[in-house]
């Protein structure tokens, strides 16, 4: 037992060390207060807690996300720098036609650990006539290209879940892209849009304050708050959506480092208080090493490609 403990300790030491010459750092592509931003700084203060000092969270915003992510590619490979990396940016974005990057994740970022997977919701206008997601798909089956459903914009998630959910349950609706996820709930609150399918991060306020009604969850595992409320499988077999959230370093990041954050980021998924903040934000605290990590985006990656294909969706 003392060895392993003394092998752990030893695993967590390297960023602290490196703290001294140089303050670690989390970039977040998003702007602060949202699901991402939020997760990269609770899980920062976490591993502060873990550590004896808290890494910075530096918010360099734009391109989806991809200014941060060309930061870290592009910036020191000592451990010093990571990028908090979303569902999106590693597994859809290098899939779209279209799109153009300023870098390939898959070969330009190492997979350090996953911290949270985010629970999606299929959401509606409580002031709306749909209470489940059953109703949503009748109607869409008796009018085709009648029902409408929000996203994030073109490419996004919330678009190709959406698509999924066509496919999978032979329905047609009118996909109407924003600017992000908040106003695109604004305008389902507003009844201009039919749906949004999107992280429950997103819209747990808007749901808790009774604007939008939760029709059904993107996967089994859930939130405990939201536990008895319907699945998507449940109405159409098979369709799965989750996202979620991780740290990534540059791609010849230093392989010592690489373990030592995530063996910080595990220590700190430990914590109740951590854990506690993320549910409460529609986050399940789930610790995967770089391995597993590295697994899921393959796998994820296959899977949202398909999608687009299927569907044959480009980037604007």
């Amino acid at each position: 037992m003392l060895r392993l403990l003394t092998a752990a300790l030893l695993a967590l030491a390297p960023i602290a060390v490196q703290a001294q010459d140089r303050q670690p750092r989390i970039l977040s592509g998003f702007a602060p207060g949202g699901t991402s931003d939020l997760t990269a700084r609770f899980i920062a203060e976490g591993i502060g807690t873990a550590l004896g000092q808290r890494p910075v969270v530096e918010n360099r915003t734009g391109a989806n996300g991809f200014i941060a992510a060309e930061a870290v590619a592009r910036g020191p490979v000592d451990g010093s720098v990571v990028l908090q990396c979303a569902m999106g940016g590693m597994t859809i974005s290098p899939e779209l036609p279209g799109a153009v990057l300023p870098i390939d994740p898959g070969k330009d970022l190492v997979p350090i650990a996953n911290m949270a997977l985010s629970t999606y919701g299929v959401v509606a206008s409580a002031r709306g006539p749909f209470r489940v997601l059953g109703e949503v798909v009748a109607a869409a089956r008796a009018r085709p290209g009648t029902i409408s459903y929000a996203s994030a914009g073109v490419g996004s998630a919330q678009h190709l879940t959406g698509a999924r959910l066509e496919a999978m349950a032979g329905i047609e609706m009118v996909h109407v892209p924003y600017r992000g996820a908040a106003p695109a709930a604004l305008d389902v609150i507003a009844g201009r849009a039919d749906l949004l399918i999107t992280n429950l991060g997103d819209v747990i306020r808007q749901i808790q304050g009774g604007e939008l009604r939760l029709l059904a969850l993107g996967d089994a595992q859930g939130v405990p708050e939201f536990a008895s409320a319907p699945r998507l499988a449940d109405t159409v077999p098979g369709l799965e959506v989750v996202g979620w959230f991780g740290l990534c370093g540059p791609k010849n990041m230093n392989p010592q480092m690489v373990r030592s954050w995530a063996a910080a980021t595990e220590r700190a998924l430990q914590d109740p208080t951590l854990q506690r903040r993320l549910l409460e934000n529609g986050l399940t605290p789930t610790f995967e090493g770089p391995e597993a990590f590295a697994a899921r985006i393959t796998r994820e990656r296959a899977m949202w490609g398909e999608t687009i294909r299927r569907a044959n969706i480009r980037a604007n």
